[in-house]
């Protein structure tokens, strides 16, 4: 495989990323700042044999933002990890990497509002290289952001896509704003509920096609995440909620936790390459709730939502109006 650069430059970006998204999130709430807690990889140990798994190394620092003025819990976590072997559960999915050593790095957000007005968002970039033998035999750069609103608002959800559809400009321009628009409703979608987890935006995965042009890519979503987000903060932060609404949220929560738990490739890939389990769940909201059987009320705002839980061309539906 032809030389790549170092994970390194990768690396620097994504920890100065953290910083930044920190910074900016700091100012928007207002009240709270991020705790940061680094940590380091442990082997898991077999609690019948006391045998470890494979040789694991790296850490990360997970940083929480709690009961502020804006962000009932906002979470990002920057990671660098490498193991010796991969989960079977991977290495099945790609033969090629079999016996193979790998190192991670990444950034990834989930911030929920205390305000059910504002939308709950959650973004993710990371690189991914495994090496046989002191040469690199794969790699890949992967990311995306993603919205979901509880109370949608037509100019939040055209303020996301047409931020993300800018972005992408320099990097295929529609073709590639499309195709990964399509990948973030196809993988965000929960297939026991028959709907999207919220509005989309981008994803992509396996990006592999030239190093410079995709890890500017990965830089451009990474970097596009504040522009997209802060004006929608700035728009809903303080519009008027009640009980009633906030029930909805939490309830709409629940939705969030089932995708994180069943479908989620990096939760599921954290925990069975045995990964920092506090700093994976980080994703989950610090209140939910689940009701047997609940449907809204016809015509109510709480109803209104399913119509945006599927598939659409925003940007063409939006714009027209």
């Amino acid at each position: 495989m032809t030389d790549i650069p170092s994970i390194d430059l990768v690396r620097d970006y994504l920890a100065g990323l953290q910083d930044r998204i920190c910074t900016a999130i700091e100012t928007a709430d207002g009240q709270a700042r991020f705790v940061e807690d680094r940590w380091t990889r442990e082997p898991p140990a077999d609690a019948a044999s006391g045998a470890t798994g494979p040789s694991l190394g790296g850490g990360g620092r997970t940083r929480i933002l709690r009961d502020g003025g804006v962000f009932e819990q906002a979470g990002i976590g920057f990671s660098d990890v490498s193991g010796s072997r991969l989960p079977p559960s991977a290495s099945a999915a790609r033969p090629e990497l079999a016996g193979a050593s790998w190192r991670a790095v990444g950034v990834s957000l989930v911030f929920h509002p205390r305000n059910p007005h504002l939308p709950t968002t959650h973004a993710n970039v990371r690189h991914f290289r495994a090496e046989r033998d002191g040469q690199t035999v794969a790699w890949w750069f992967g990311g995306g952001f993603d919205l979901t609103p509880f109370y949608p608002v037509d100019a939040d959800v055209l303020h996301w896509h047409r931020t993300a559809r800018t972005l992408c400009a320099p990097f295929g321009g529609q073709a590639r704003y499309e195709a990964h628009k399509r990948w973030c409703d196809a993988y965000f979608f929960l297939k026991h509920r028959g709907e999207t987890r919220g509005v989309g935006g981008l994803f992509f995965d396996d990006l592999q096609d030239d190093f410079d042009a995709d890890f500017g890519y990965l830089r451009a979503v990474g970097d596009g995440f504040l522009e997209a987000y802060l004006p929608i903060v700035a728009a809903r932060r303080d519009t008027p909620y009640d009980e009633r609404e906030r029930d909805f949220q939490l309830y709409r929560r629940g939705r969030y936790v089932e995708f994180n738990l069943v479908y989620d490739r990096g939760t599921l890939f954290g925990l069975q390459s045995g990964g920092r389990a506090e700093s994976i769940l980080m994703s989950l909201p610090p209140l939910v709730r689940w009701e047997y059987g609940f449907t809204p009320q016809a015509g109510s705002d709480e109803a209104r939502l399913a119509d945006y839980l599927r598939p659409r061309d925003w940007l063409a539906e939006l714009d027209s109006r």
